[in-house]
């Protein structure tokens, strides 16, 4: 299923403000426990993968460390009014059963007044829809004044390995989307291909949660079938959101993307040749790769260099596992 959105003059909606949340705590990835344990394929694909060290947290639940993402954005400014709705991007695992992930965040980090709810099922490029979904939100209601989004990276299971795809980190964010908020969100198109959803998978029924581990149904579907179809939609998304937004590949500043593997990098700035920016491979090298907070991470630390003007165009793709890919412009 494929949707897209778009901003007029009279409905521009953007960044209000952007908080990321990162560890002290950098353990090289060749000194991971499970490392020794590891396969030769395995090993060597941590070793090829690009990354050098995650970021770790104590033993703080995802929940927690978003709802603490939340509450030191809003520390930033707080006499900001609080947001109309929370969107809890889905951490791998659910803290609770028949709980509510959402209704933690909101309530320890202060949120009273808003409305949350958890939007899962998208991996990695859940943060891409939820910022769609925020400038819809607005859109849609001239009443609400903004959104907030919020995320945690933590491994679903004690091993943070994740064969074939990456090395998990740990990380949290929150950001607002607002009226006249700057980046601008000028274009967004997304897809999703449901015969995918059981590709990676974890049997968490049958063993307790420190047996966990991560399944692949198969890590040639994985790198060849998948891999095709990525190819095939993020290429055709670029060429959508660029049309959308009447601007050529070249008016385009910057590329980020999430980080996976630096192979990875390599493989998308040859399909669309678009040179993927290195504040990328930088955060994949020192976190490894931090879930549906990449891309946030990315564009955050992007903005902060110094190196854009106003009006520059930042195109932000993201893709997941469970075949869901996003492609998003963003005007400076």
């Amino acid at each position: 299923m494929s949707t897209h959105s778009g901003a007029g003059t009279d409905t521009a909606v953007g960044v209000g403000a952007i908080h990321c949340l990162l560890p002290d705590e950098r353990v090289p990835v060749e000194k991971l426990d499970e490392i020794g344990q590891l396969p030769r394929e395995e090993a060597q694909f941590v070793r090829d993968c690009g990354i050098l060290t995650v970021g770790r947290f104590a033993d703080e639940p995802a929940a927690a460390l978003a709802a603490r993402a939340v509450r030191e954005l809003r520390e930033k400014d707080p006499a900001a009014p609080g947001p109309d709705v929370l969107v809890v991007v889905g951490a791998r695992a659910p803290e609770v059963l028949l709980g509510s992930d959402s209704g933690r965040v909101e309530a320890e980090a202060g949120l009273g007044s808003a409305f949350s709810f958890v939007l899962d099922g998208l991996g990695c490029t859940g943060s891409s829809a939820a910022w769609s979904l925020a400038r819809d939100l607005l859109v849609a209601d001239p009443a609400r004044h903004s959104v907030m989004v919020a995320h945690a990276s933590r491994p679903v299971s004690l091993d943070r390995v994740r064969y074939p795809v990456t090395v998990v980190g740990d990380g949290a964010f929150a950001m607002t989307l607002v009226r006249g908020g700057r980046p601008v969100l000028r274009a967004h198109r997304q897809h999703t291909d449901g015969s995918f959803h059981d590709l990676l998978q974890v049997d968490y029924k049958s063993a307790p949660w420190y047996e966990w581990r991560e399944e692949v149904q198969s890590a040639d579907r994985y790198r060849f079938e998948l891999a095709m179809h990525s190819r095939q939609h993020l290429k055709r998304l670029v060429g959508q959101v660029l049309q959308d937004a009447g601007v050529e590949r070249q008016q385009v500043a910057a590329t980020l993307m999430q980080n996976v593997t630096a192979p990875a990098f390599q493989f998308y700035e040859t399909l669309l040749g678009l040179s993927i920016h290195p504040v990328c491979t930088e955060h994949l090298q020192a976190y490894g790769h931090l879930g549906a907070m990449d891309v946030v991470l990315n564009l955050d630390r992007l903005l902060a260099r110094g190196e854009l003007a106003p009006g520059d165009l930042v195109l932000v793709l993201n893709n997941s596992p469970v075949a869901a890919w996003a492609v998003t412009l963003w005007e400076v």
